[in-house]
């Protein structure tokens, strides 16, 4: 009979589990978090033709094409370049090389084929196609710059986070287009007060400040990922909501009066 050690099994650890990790497990969470570069270029280009499909029309049509391609760039690009001044940073339009690039084309696109805007009026497919993409890209816009903000912006009397500063840098990232040029001063909410990208966008950078430097998000695997997500989920479904919800009524009003 041997004698000898006993011998010691290697101790296996078991991989951590992630109970939220159904979130980012489908092709859905892959557009929406934007995970390879393909798919951000087209979030890209569709966000920045989003927001000439919204300008163009409130041009005159006696506007020199120059005004009109900075005009272009101000809207698209109005919070990523006050936020990155705000915390000592690079604008966004001069730190990406490809978002020049997706506003000239969106720019393009719409100074010779206008016909493109009435096919986004009149397809409700093609424009809900726009609106998913165009908020997905808002959505790791918001995320990105209140996340930038947390890091630069040193607490002061919370201990462990900037509570304000990412969040009023988050909001002005996801509607910083609508005050500029600054001529507009505060007449975007002036009368009407705020909009619903204004307030959509202070709503994701809250939750997303909170949600990131508090307890909330310990233990989770990937939590900037998640919490993208869900912000990206809640642009969309609002942006849905308040483009052709209030349209259904007076389409059903209208089949009936065609009817009788």
């Amino acid at each position: 009979m041997a004698f000898g050690r006993k011998k010691i099994e290697p101790v296996v650890e078991e991989p951590a589990t992630d109970p939220t990790g159904w979130l980012l497990d489908s092709g859905i969470a892959e557009v929406l978090i934007m995970n390879t570069a393909q798919i951000k270029y087209m979030c890209m280009l569709f966000y920045t033709f989003f927001h000439g499909y919204k300008l163009f029309p409130s041009l005159s049509p006696n506007s020199s094409l120059s005004y009109k391609f900075v005009r272009m760039i101000l809207q698209c690009t109005g919070g990523g370049i006050l936020v990155p001044i705000f915390i000592n940073s690079i604008p966004v339009p001069l730190s990406t090389d490809a978002y020049p690039i997706a506003i000239m084309c969106s720019f393009l696109l719409h100074q010779y084929l206008p016909m493109l805007r009435e096919i986004v009026s009149l397809s409700p497919v093609f424009k809900a196609v726009c609106i998913c993409l165009y908020e997905t890209m808002r959505a790791f816009v918001v995320c990105k710059m209140t996340a930038a903000a947390g890091k630069a912006i040193a607490p002061s009397d919370f201990e462990s986070m900037a509570v304000f500063g990412p969040i009023m840098c988050g909001g002005v990232a996801g509607c910083g287009g609508a005050f500029l040029p600054f001529d507009k001063g505060l007449k975007p909410i002036e009368t009407a007060g705020l909009a619903d990208n204004m307030l959509t966008a202070l709503v994701a950078a809250t939750f997303y400040n909170f949600f990131m430097h508090t307890s909330l998000s310990d233990g989770v695997i990937e939590a900037h990922k998640k919490a993208q997500l869900l912000v990206a989920v809640f642009f969309i479904s609002h942006n849905l909501y308040s483009t052709f919800a209030p349209k259904l009524p007076a389409q059903a009003k209208t089949g009936k009066e065609k009817k009788a």
